[in-house]
This record gives structure tokens, C-alpha cells and sequence, in this order.
């Protein structure tokens, strides 16, 4: 299933090409990864762009994600030139840490320039990542106004904009980029559960009962208690039709509308009323 999803707009192409330009003028890359999925929120074609470049990796929507887990994340991505904080977007937690941790990772140049009499000026960051991983949000929180187009949609900004913040950055927003293909099926389906591909291009249905397979094997409690189901169902297409049935969705008939119980289960799990779930294990021992 999941190895069929792919998506990658001519315009991400075009981005790509935008982004390696770009990166002349800038002295940091602040790339959002989906805190939720960390590795498959990556996209390995940036890791080829940016290089050396110094990096600010920013695990955003951490609101949704295990917080144990975050923390473990935290300590795998770090690495020299590479700094790494959490980020709730919708509240603005850990939003203060950018502009720090931006000007740590440029400490050494920026004492270079002032070395030969250049005189102190805002440090030039690209924000980048991939589609609907939160990049306008969170411009728009650190610039303290709606300074980017934001969307619940993959794919909102289609261009680039130079936006500054105050006294200390910056920002060169882009538009999100996808890559040609997942190698690994798995990636598409994570993808697709939290929202980076858009609806029309896989199987709602069949993603939402792999998601369900996952959480009835991980978390049965909290399905139990969410959609007030004594016992769940072992096979898992009967158990998305009791939750559908739970929450009134049926058709002419009395049967279960299952597209729209699968619509119901993906759009909870995004907005986090199942609860908080990292897909993707550190490589950590738990």
C-alpha cells in the first residue's frame, strides 16, 4: 500500500533548485522535522544540500509527541554543527531557544567578521522541511505577526520571502519539499497519518487501519476509552467499524460509513485527542 504513495509537485523541484541558491546567502539552516516522526520527517535530499552548513534542527508539534521520547530524540540528532531543540508551535514553547541557539552555531563566524572590523548585523537563517510540517507557524510565532501564509494543507507557500525578527534573525522561508521517492514503504504511511501528503493521492481507509493495527497493538486502553468500546475487536477493519458506529456514522441502512470513520480516526490522531505518539523509535533503548 504505502509504497504507492508518492507525491512530489513540480513546483517542489523548482524548490529544490530555490533552496540550493539560497544557501549562499544564508549562515544558518533551521530544518522542522515532525516531532512525531523525526527520521520520516527528514528528508534525505536536504541532508545533500545543506552540507556543512551549520543546522537548527526544531522538533515541532512536540505537543503531539511522546515527551519521553522527544527527549531521546534530542540527544540522537545532536551532533557537531548541529543543535537541536522541541517546539510547540500553538503555544510557543521552546521558542525562545531559536534565536540562542542560532547564534551559538555562528558564534565563531560572526566573532570573525567583527575580528576585521564588519560591523554586527542579523544572523540569515533558511527555514525549510516538508510540506505541512509547520514552517509558516512557526515563522509567524518568532516574528510575533502573520508574516507567512499558514494552512492546514500541505503545500501553502509556493514561493520564497525574506521576513526579519526583530534585532536578531533573518528567516528565508521556502516552500516544503517532499523527495521523488520513499524507499521505505513505512515512511509514506507516517507521512500520510500526520498529514505532510495530501488525502486524494492514498487510500484513507487503508492508512487509518494500519494507524488503528498500530495503536490497538500499543495503546488499546486509550482506544477503549476514547470511543468508549468495552473490548476491541481483533480484526482491525471491524474494530474501525465499531468506532464508526460508536460515533454515529452510518449510512442508509444502518451501516458503517468506513471512509468517513477512517477520516474521523486520522483527523483525532492529528489533532492529538488519542493522545501522544512518537512512529518512529529513537535509537535508544526506551
Amino acid at each position: 500500500m504505502s509504497s504507492q504513495i508518492q507525491w512530489f509537485p513540480g513546483h517542489m523541484a523548482r524548490a529544490r533548485r530555490q533552496v540550493q541558491e539560497a544557501l549562499k546567502l544564508v549562515d544558518v539552516a533551521i530544518e522542522l522535522l515532525d516531532a512525531r516522526i523525526p527520521v520520516s520527517s527528514g528528508n534525505p535530499l536536504i541532508n545533500q544540500i545543506l552540507g556543512q552548513k551549520p543546522r537548527l534542527v526544531v522538533l515541532n508539534k512536540s505537543d503531539l509527541a511522546d515527551p519521553a521520547l522527544t527527549k531521546l530524540w534530542l540527544k540522537a540528532l545532536e551532533r557537531p554543527g548541529v543543535k537541536v531543540i522541541a517546539l510547540d508551535t500553538l503555544k510557543g514553547e521552546g521558542l525562545k531557544e531559536v534565536p540562542r541557539a542560532a547564534a551559538a552555531l555562528v558564534a565563531e563566524q560572526m566573532a570573525k567578521l567583527a575580528a576585521r572590523g564588519r560591523r554586527p548585523r542579523a544572523i540569515r537563517c533558511l527555514v525549510l522541511g516538508i510540506p505541512n510540517v509547520g514552517k509558516s507557524s512557526f515563522i509567524n510565532r518568532l516574528v510575533g505577526r502573520k508574516a507567512a501564509k499558514t494552512g492546514d494543507l500541505p503545500g501553502v507557500t509556493k514561493g520564497q520571502q525574506w521576513i526579519r525578527v526583530q534585532g536578531s534573525l533573518e528567516l528565508l522561508d521556502t516552500p516544503g519539499i517532499l523527495w521523488p521517492k520513499f524507499e521505505d514503504p513505512q515512511v509514506g504511511y507516517k507521512l500520510a497519518i500526520t498529514g505532510a501528503i495530501k488525502e486524494q493521492v492514498f487510500d484513507i481507509y487503508e492508512v487509518a487501519v494500519r494507524l488503528l493495527g498500530w495503536l490497538a497493538s500499543h495503546y488499546p486502553d486509550r482506544l477503549k476509552e476514547r470511543y468508549r468500546l468495552s473490548e476491541l475487536p481483533q480484526n482491525i477493519p471491524d474494530l474501525l467499524a465499531a468506532i464508526g458506529a460508536r460515533r454515529g456514522l452510518l449510512v442508509a441502512g444502518g451501516t458503517v460509513d468506513v471512509h468517513k470513520a477512517a477520516q474521523l480516526l486520522l483527523k483525532e490522531f492529528r489533532e492529538g485527542l488519542l493522545g501522544r505518539y512518537t512512529l518512529d523509535m529513537p535509537p535508544f533503548d526506551r
